[in-house]
């Protein structure tokens, strides 16, 4: 089995920057890729390919294989499966929630393709049994465009409907979820830079530490 992880580093999350700097960004964006390669391999799985732009600085201590594109994210992943004749788990880097008992559960399924919803109608795990029988369409709705792939190439699929993992990190108050549920160094690292200020409200707010 292989993982794959696109990964973008060079001024990433750029919706995050109302809380953090483009320099704070991508050491963040860093230390979610580190939380989910530590994920991957406390679930057993060694063989790691990132996927990312020349212009990306990769850690060369990931112990991970680096494959440069310049194509679009779906160009680039679908030229890839077409290399692949094992399962393969797609995973965002920016999971930091993700735990080795999410991915174990995921690749344990005797399904064709498990599909993990993102927020907002995203897709950010997805688990293909058969790469060279599927091909990805992300953006616009990419949870649909993969369950109509699915149908369309006869696939059987495994929604899994997971909070932890539908939390992508793209905008500050997403922050307060890896305070809440978190580990290892993106909990560390916004535990070291914000606190959580309630104000009697229902929904905690982010607060810049002094």
């Amino acid at each position: 089995m292989k993982a794959l992880i696109p990964y973008k580093k060079k001024n990433a999350k750029s919706r995050l920057s109302p809380a953090l700097s483009v320099r704070e960004r991508e050491h963040f964006v860093e230390l979610m890729l580190r939380d989910v390669v530590g994920s991957l391999r406390g679930a057993g799985i060694s063989d790691i390919d990132i996927l990312t732009t020349p212009s990306n600085g990769v850690p060369n201590d990931l112990g991970a294989n680096i494959l440069f594109s310049e194509h679009d994210l779906n160009e680039a992943i679908n030229q890839y499966l077409e290399t692949i004749s094992e399962p393969v788990l797609i995973i965002m880097a920016d999971l930091p929630l993700v735990s080795p008992g999410h991915i174990k559960e995921i690749t344990s399924t005797d399904k064709d393709l498990v599909i993990v919803p993102g927020k907002g109608g995203g897709t950010n795990v997805l688990f293909i049994r058969n790469p060279r029988k599927f091909y990805v369409s992300y953006y616009n709705s990419s949870f649909l465009n993969h369950c109509r792939i699915a149908e369309e190439m006869k696939q059987s699929t495994h929604i899994f409907d997971s909070f932890l993992l539908s939390t992508d990190i793209d905008e500050p108050h997403d922050l307060i979820e890896i305070m809440l549920h978190g580990h290892g160094l993106s909990k560390v690292y916004v535990d070291s830079k914000f606190e959580m200020e309630g104000n009697g409200k229902s929904r905690a707010r982010l607060e810049l530490l002094q």
